[in-house]
């Protein structure tokens, strides 16, 4: 007999998101120096995919005026990552991976993981902003993209070692499923 527990669920969700890791990060001990190599192709796709969430939400807050403070916000949030995610990728060109332990290419990604927490913290205000102003299905929607999200930052993290300074969030759905949801 199989027991549900959050120990059970918690031990399984981790092992889930190292496997899901294993084709966007490499990490090699040498001498005592670990250094993590990433997929440069993932990187963009956790980028995109805080920009197509940024832009889903927006979307759905940009028919309600009286959110507009919000609407700012996820914009404005938009616009930095877009920023970071462009100065990445032009630095990256066709690179296949990229050394996390550089110092450039450290300040780069660090930029794109910032940028979608600024974006998730804009979104989740936008949400709660919006309240019963939003038919469930907006709200449904909105939250759909918002925890998609919330599992890619997640899933970044952990590849990059990044240990949140927010509690912990336990991923709703698995990696390809919020890429997926939010259009990447």
């Amino acid at each position: 007999m199989t027991t549900f527990s959050r120990r059970n669920f918690l031990r399984n969700a981790t092992a889930l998101a190292g496997i899901a890791g294993l084709a966007a990060c490499t990490a090699t001990t040498t001498n005592g120096v670990t250094t993590i190599t990433l997929n440069v192709t993932k990187v963009k796709d956790y980028g995109q995919a805080g920009l197509n969430a940024a832009a889903t939400v927006a979307g759905f807050l940009a028919a309600y005026p009286a959110l507009a403070p919000y609407m700012t916000a996820i914009t404005a949030a938009e616009v930095a990552l877009s920023g970071a995610l462009s100065a990445f990728s032009d630095a990256a060109g066709t690179t296949l991976t990229i050394s996390y332990d550089d110092a450039t290419w450290k300040t780069r990604v660090d930029s794109i993981l910032s940028d979608l927490n600024t974006v998730d913290t804009a979104i989740a205000a936008g949400i709660s902003g919006g309240g019963s102003k939003l038919s469930s299905a907006v709200q449904t929607d909105a939250q759909t993209a918002l925890s998609a999200l919330k599992t890619i930052i997640s899933v970044f993290e952990g590849l990059i070692g990044v240990s949140g300074a927010r509690a912990a969030t336990i991923p709703t759905m698995t990696e390809a499923q919020a890429l997926a949801a939010l259009g990447v």
